[in-house]
């Protein structure tokens, strides 16, 4: 059976199609890989990314870090015998512990390159305590890394090698990240470098316990130790952040992974490269989120914005005439959804930046301008209060004394709790607690917490004092 002519053609074409292609072998790629350009997919405004271009373009520029040092360890007892008889004897000549001294340690981390002569972004915490840091590239070189700066409120460290002509990474935007958005994460989990890992978007603005002021994007893809410091990129291969952070119970990935905006450690890494040291912005509030109740005792028809618990003294919001009980609904004309979206914006700003505050206060808006003051070690946090069913106030109380109102630093006004029921109690409010205002108003006297309650709110937003730390408890009326 013969082919046909044209069956013939055609089969001579693929092979020298096939030929031509085994001839031109393996281009090498080049140093800056070509912008990657997601596909758009079925849904209008959806992405499709090709994440081998986003590791191509991007992992020659994303380094291991390796760390080595010594910590002080402090004297340790390990003599497990009572000093009664009958074992003490038998061990008397003994020591007790061990001298103190220092231990080795080696760590691992990931870092990217920002710039062709050397400079490297990573998460402070990885090179914290090091007496040596090596840098290693993609391509096998390494090099002794300079520390020029590290910033624990924010977690980012710059370092420098000593080297020109590096790749870089491309720098993009968290402005232009959505939740739902493909991210994909370089790093060396576990010392395993080059490990690329994807997820979406889980989250922005997200804050987590502790002394950072960041407000992080949280993430699903994997991320475990080793991987801190090494970049988030989003579908366009741009680096969006500095993967930091994960929440788990066993020390591994669980599906929570949290970075560092790249507007933030950007602007970390000039103040570094400027002056060698970072300076934040400090408001001097502590704030939380709302939620139905609360907003309906303020006045407001939806839960957002942060609530301001307390005003620090001396502070610029002190300055400004900022009060408990004032709701901050925009910066800078920028809505504020929740507490973690002012932290943001306070963590791109400098020290002695003025900002328009839109505030609601006493049922109406207003705007503030702040010339924000100077951040040290505290910070402002946000905490939720969940809210409580229908019933009564349910609180005893009396004024402070004297001395219980310098225990507090109060100068005056605050009733003590001596007894919590009703919806005061399933709201969360204890006896010891010290009621400083109801809805805003600063309480001295029953009398005007009994006044308050006679206009028969739907809610009342109390604010309380608890070891030291202010919050407010809605509590349901109707």
């Amino acid at each position: 059976m013969h082919r046909r002519p044209q069956t013939r053609a055609l089969w001579r074409a693929r092979w020298l199609a096939l030929l031509l292609t085994a001839s031109q072998g393996v281009v090498a790629p080049a140093q800056t890989p070509p912008p990657v350009t997601p596909r758009a997919a079925a849904i209008p405004g959806a992405i499709v990314p090709s994440y081998r271009a986003i590791v191509q373009l991007a992992a020659p520029a994303v380094v291991g870090i390796t760390v080595t040092g010594a910590r002080k360890v402090p004297p340790q007892n390990w003599l497990p015998w009572p000093d009664e008889e009958p074992f003490s004897s038998l061990f008397k000549n003994l020591p007790r512990s061990t001298p103190p001294g220092e231990r080795l340690f080696r760590g691992q981390g990931s870092g990217f390159i920002i710039s062709s002569d050397g400079l490297v972004l990573t998460s402070a915490h990885v090179i914290q305590g090091a007496e040596q840091i090596l840098v290693r590239l993609s391509d096998r070189r390494e090099f002794k890394a300079q520390v020029l700066g590290a910033d624990p409120l924010t977690d980012v460290a710059v370092l420098r090698v000593a080297a020109n002509n590096l790749p870089v990474v491309r720098l993009g935007r968290v402005d232009d990240l959505q939740v739902g958005d493909p991210v994909l994460a370089i790093g060396a989990p576990y010392g395993l470098e080059q490990t690329a890992t994807q997820g979406i978007v889980s989250a922005k603005g997200r804050a987590l316990p502790g002394e950072s002021i960041v407000t992080f994007i949280q993430t699903d893809a994997a991320v475990n130790p080793g991987n801190s410091g090494g970049p988030l990129l989003d579908a366009s291969g741009s680096v969006v952040g500095i993967n930091a952070q994960i929440y788990s119970q066993s020390g591994g990935y669980q599906g929570l992974s949290f970075a560092i905006p790249i507007e933030v450690a950007l602007r970390v890494k000039d103040q570094i490269v400027a002056h060698g040291r970072a300076q934040h912005a400090r408001l001097g509030v502590s704030i939380q989120n709302l939620n139905q109740s609360l907003a309906r005792s303020f006045g407001l028809d939806l839960p957002i914005g942060a609530l301001v618990v307390s005003v620090a003294r001396d502070s610029a919001a002190s300055s400004a005439g900022l009060m408990a009980g004032d709701v901050i609904t925009a910066f800078n004309g920028q809505r504020i959804d929740n507490a973690g979206d002012l932290g943001g914006h306070l963590a791109l700003m400098a020290p002695g930046d003025t900002v328009q505050l839109t505030v609601w206060r006493n049922r109406a808006q207003r705007t503030v301008s702040v010339k924000l003051g100077r951040a040290s070690d505290d910070t402002a946090t946000a905490t939720e209060q969940p809210a409580a069913p229908p019933g009564q106030l349910g609180l005893r109380m009396r004024p402070l004394t004297s001395e219980e109102r310098g225990a507090a630093s109060l100068d005056s006004g605050g009733l003590m709790v001596v007894e919590s029921n009703g919806q005061a109690a399933r709201a969360g409010v204890q006896v010891g607690d010290v009621l400083l205002a109801v809805n805003g108003t600063p309480v001295s006297t029953v009398e005007q917490v009994r006044a308050i309650v006679a206009r028969k709110p739907a809610a009342v937003a109390l604010l309380i004092e608890r070891d030291g730390e202010r919050q407010f408890v809605p509590v349901e009326l109707d």
